[in-house]
């Protein structure tokens, strides 16, 4: 007896990407990664097929574009189903019915259930979602039913929420009900977590809070920060901030309600035991961060997010700690742990790359970058006047290679002319950045020096300051302009310089920042004319040591010795070490955000038409200057027995002498074309009808600025182990960007968080790193947004 032959199964494979496939076999669909299966449904499940999109998207196992492209549908549709699963989880990806989806009204018995709710101080937002209606629904019904809510009460601290969930007591009843989210819903999130996240942990007991009105935190926007005591016991130490359910601290998932239900606008930090966590090393910095005040400005600044799991502070300490952990661009995050870098943010996990990008690109919105920095920078001019005695101001170039067309600059380092955007960076007598400001396109030093001065100006006040620049910013009238506006200037002589004799030059010594130099120098007055004066200046030459080279130096500054304008002009390398630094270590030339921005249309620029006609006036000089030749060497060849006359000559060589004729003449002519077209015209006139743009320049001043203080701090932990480490000229920084990298313990003790890192490479380098340890505790350094006191040690090899 013959069996009958079982239908055949089709079998198929969509390859998503070179890790992960979707396999079809008859109705059922399975997801593999990597060879291994992690997901099958039907193939009629469309929720189903929905989580699969997701979970490749969200856990970053392909990207929306390739996810969108295998499944034939277009990227949106793919957002959207993100959007409805963060907000509804699995239910929101199914097919529901469109239009209304109950009753417009509601009915007596659940009229009633809602009013006797509402009585109780059950927010509307809970009544709704128990009642299955909208929000705009439960208040149209209580108007109808003649309730009147009493006035808004000044909102409780969450405290008392939590404490009335861990004790199991009832929550006071509120002395009036309003439509705010009142405390009560503080205490069913942490029943839902409670019921959820630890259902077999017995939650830990918190005394009864200071009876104190609560103090609003610079991140948050009328969210109070509550202050609490510890039972005797608890592993939270003493002033830790922060709400801790249950007996891990690292767990924050009732912080994360609180934040999504819109009662937290930043998660405070909040530390337990743990052992070997990577990069630990980078707190040392923590001190240097605080002093400089960057979290304190940018409360001042920023605000905060409103409701937020990750607020200001929480950024801005992620942003500078990955830069002195170089970590120089968000997408290396990706090579990181979220859970350890969270251990040094006091988070359960630090925020993702999407999440970091999407928090700067909020703050680039609000166009505040200018007045961050510039707080910053008053701070600095505060705590040092005396480093801003010398101010260095010189250009930076950062080449451009993505696809939007912006203007052209030389690019020093590679010798060519490419698309770039020049940042005039403005750094003190120690060589530390001070400011940062996105020149115009194509603008020369010579031209932006009055818009530095002016920003300049308003750090300084009545302070009288030195700007040191190059050949650059070389213009006579542009030094009378800076010293009436209360600068002297320093700088290098441009142009044709008379040699002086050598004989006039004099060996000259001195020890300026510790540093023990020697020139041999010579000095004279020198008058620079220009339209509408004159202005009479110092002119100090240094003779190099083989005696072969002059270099001309000019200050307005005669109370300062000549070898201290000599030293104080050389040192202007540190700026150009600087950004050699910046670059390397911490990436300045990286772009954080990409695209562009509407720029000045009605600046002036090169005139584009002009560079054709040069080009081709340059070609017909090449060809003049050949043909003379031609004739030249005809000349020195010509036997005069047979041509003794010029006549006879020019007989001989008539067809040269045409042709040389013709390209003298069209010299003349590409000559009289070129004075008719104007130098410079408005930028809108050189696109020609295209639209006038720029590099996205908010984002980018901001990190700056955070990389700026970070290259600070990192200055600051360098100037400290100058005294314990020999080799600190050699490897002083090399020292504190390797103890940065140290993993470490924590242990939090009674109102201390004691930080304990790992031995160095080296015997030496971990006594130096003890030696900082040492000083960093006799400041009695805190944890920004904590009470905790930062203790720091390091073990012995």
């Amino acid at each position: 007896m013959r069996l009958p032959s079982a239908p055949e199964v089709v079998s198929t494979t969509l390859h998503i990407n070179p890790r992960v496939q979707l396999h079809a076999e008859g109705d059922v669909r399975a997801l593999v990664v990597a060879g291994i299966p992690v997901f099958h449904y039907a193939a009629s499940d469309t929720a189903a097929d929905s989580l699969a999109r997701v979970m490749l998207v969200q856990d970053e196992l392909a990207g929306a574009s390739e996810v969108a492209e295998a499944f034939s549908l277009s990227r949106m549709t793919v957002y959207r189903e993100l959007e409805r699963y963060n907000e509804k989880g699995v239910e929101g990806l199914g097919r529901h019915k469109s239009g209304p989806k109950g009753p417009s009204k509601l009915k007596d018995e659940a009229a009633k259930q809602m009013l006797a709710l509402r009585r109780k101080g059950v927010p509307i937002r809970q009544i709704a979602v128990r009642l299955g209606v909208s929000e705009r629904g439960v208040r149209s019904a209580l108007k109808r039913m003649g309730y009147r809510p009493e006035p808004e009460p000044e909102q409780q601290s969450l405290l008392l929420g939590v404490r009335a969930a861990t004790q199991d007591e009832p929550l006071p009843t509120p002395q009036a009900t309003t439509d705010s989210v009142m405390p009560g819903d503080a205490s069913a999130a942490v029943d839902e977590t409670r019921a959820v996240a630890k259902p077999e942990t017995a939650p830990p007991s918190v005394s009864e809070p200071a009876q104190q009105p609560p103090k609003a935190t610079g991140e948050g926007r009328g969210t109070a920060e509550p202050r609490t005591t510890v039972a005797e016991g608890e592993r939270l130490g003493a002033g830790q901030a922060g709400i801790m359910i249950g007996t891990d601290p690292w767990d924050r998932t009732a912080d994360r309600i609180f934040a999504r239900m819109g009662l937290l606008t930043e998660a405070p930090p909040q530390f337990g035991d743990c052992e070997a966590v990577a990069g630990l090393g980078v707190l040392l910095a923590l001190p240097a961060l605080m002093a400089s005040g960057i979290f304190d400005v940018a409360a001042k600044v920023y605000g905060g997010f409103g409701a937020a799991f990750y607020g200001v502070r929480s950024v801005f300490a992620c942003l500078s700690l990955m830069a002195l952990l170089r970590v120089k661009r968000a997408e290396h995050l990706r090579h990181h742990s979220p859970p350890m870098m969270g251990r040094v943010l006091g988070l359960d996990r630090a925020p993702e790359v999407k999440t970091l990008r999407r928090k700067v690109k909020e703050l680039a919105k609000r166009k505040k970058s200018e007045e961050f920095q510039r707080e910053l920078a008053r701070r600095r001019v505060d705590a040092d006047p005396e480093a801003m005695g010398f101010l260095y101001c010189d250009g930076h170039v950062r080449p451009y290679s993505g696809e939007v067309d912006i203007p052209k600059a030389h690019v020093t380092r590679m010798r060519l002319s490419m698309p770039a955007t020049v940042d005039h960076w403005v750094n003190s007598r120690d060589g530390e950045p001070l400011l940062v400001i996105t020149a115009t396109p194509t603008a020369a030093l010579a031209k932006e020096m009055l818009a530095i001065a002016r920003e300049v100006k308003k750090l300084l006040g009545e302070r009288r300051a030195t700007i040191v620049f190059d050949r650059g910013g070389w213009s006579p009238k542009l030094f009378a302009e800076l010293i009436a506006m209360g600068f002297d200037i320093l700088t290098y002589r441009k142009g044709h310089i008379p040699k002086v004799r050598k004989k006039s030059f004099k060996k000259r010594e001195g020890v300026f920042d510790g540093h023990a130099v020697a020139y041999s120098l010579a000095e004279r007055r020198l008058t620079l004319n220009y339209k509408g004066g004159k202005l009479v200046v110092r002119e100090v030459v240094r003779l190099s040591e083989d005696g072969e080279h002059q270099t001309s130096i000019v200050t307005n500054r005669k109370d300062l010795s000549d070898v201290e304008v000599a030293y104080r002009m050389f040192a202007r390398w540190r700026q150009e070490n600087f950004f050699k630094y910046m670059d390397e270590e911490f990436a300045i030339d990286a772009l954080w955000a990409y695209g562009s921005e509407e720029a000045d249309a009605n600046r002036d620029v090169p005139n584009p038409v002009r560079k054709e006609k040069e080009q081709a006036l340059r070609e017909a000089r090449e060809v003049v200057a050949r043909l003379e030749r031609i004739l030249g060497a005809a000349a020195a060849q010509n036997e005069e027995a047979k041509r003794p006359t010029m006549r006879g000559f020019k007989i001989a060589n008539a067809s040269v002498g045409q042709q040389l004729r013709e390209a003298c003449a069209k010299v003349e002519r590409l000559r009289e074309e070129l004075r008719a077209i104007p130098r410079r015209i408005s930028a809108s006139e050189a696109a020609d009808g295209e639209p006038v743009v720029r590099l996205k320049t908010e984002a980018k001043r901001l990190t700056d600025t955070i990389k700026s203080v970070a290259y600070q701090a990192e200055t600051a932990l360098f100037r400290m182990i100058r005294s314990h480490y020999n080799r600190h000229e050699d490897e002083g920084r090399k020292l504190i960007a390797s103890a940065m990298q140290l993993p470490g313990d924590i242990k939090v003790g009674v109102g201390e968080l004691n930080i304990t890192l790992a031995p160095a490479a080296s015997p030496n380098r971990t006594r130096a790193i003890a030696r900082l340890c040492d000083e960093l505790n006799a400041s009695e350094p805190t944890y920004p947004g904590t009470q905790l006191r930062l203790r720091y040690a390091i073990r012995e090899a």
